[in-house]
């Protein structure tokens, strides 16, 4: 019976029913801030939420947190069609004296014609909104810094999850430490999930089985 269960979970494997978080999504997760030293009694503590005056409480430190508002809106279309026309003839006209003056002129005509027409559209739309709260991972000298988050939700029919990693300019984040998905280098999104209704609306194991076997 080993065996039986090594196949079956092999054959749900290469039909696609892996229903669990894509495994090409490896987020970095951010280094835990540096410990302050113990208070020594001073009112001033760097610790307590300190930030200088010229900086404000915008997020630009490592470990900081700041809001992804996820703001996508993809859409495509493409639209191909052509068409193309040939025609030709031939004639022959006999000699009225000799021996081929018996051949008759209509039946050494000849013609040819073809014609093509053909025509494809496409199109697609995405969209995606809501938000995420994201770490930053680390900062770069150019002003630049890599955040990375996740959210989970436990759901009465299932389970979801949102995946972001991507580049931020530290300039572009707002005094509530928001920036927008359209204005991130380098985004990752992953937005999946699993549960009876992802799973209702799927094919079955069999069918994509056959769907993925079948010549037709």
């Amino acid at each position: 019976m080993r065996w039986l269960g090594t196949s079956l979970a092999a054959l749900l494997a290469a039909c696609g029913g892996h229903s669990g978080p894509p495994p090409g999504f490896a987020p970095v997760l951010p280094p835990a801030p540096a410990a302050e030293p113990p208070g020594n009694g001073a009112i001033f503590q760097a610790g307590a939420g300190y930030a200088a005056l010229h900086e404000g409480s915008r997020a630009r430190r490592v470990g900081d947190t700041l809001t992804i508002l996820l703001a996508e809106n993809i859409g495509s279309a493409k639209t191909v069609s052509g068409r193309t026309d040939r025609a030709g003839s031939a004639a022959i006209l006999p000699p009225a004296a000799g021996p081929l003056n018996f051949l008759d002129p209509e039946a050494l005509k000849a013609a040819a014609s073809a014609s093509f027409k053909g025509g494809g559209q496409a199109a697609q739309r995405s969209t995606l909104s809501g938000a995420v709260a994201v770490t930053i991972a680390s900062v770069r000298p150019n002003g630049t810094a890599l955040v990375v988050g996740e959210k989970q939700m436990l759901l009465s029919q299932g389970e979801e999850w949102v995946q972001f990693s991507g580049i931020v300019r530290l300039a572009d984040i707002d005094f509530d430490n928001r920036v927008l998905s359209t204005s991130v280098a380098d985004a990752r999104i992953v937005h999946s999930g699993k549960g009876a209704l992802q799973q209702a609306s799927r094919p079955g194991w069999l069918s994509r089985f056959f769907g993925r076997i079948s010549p037709f």
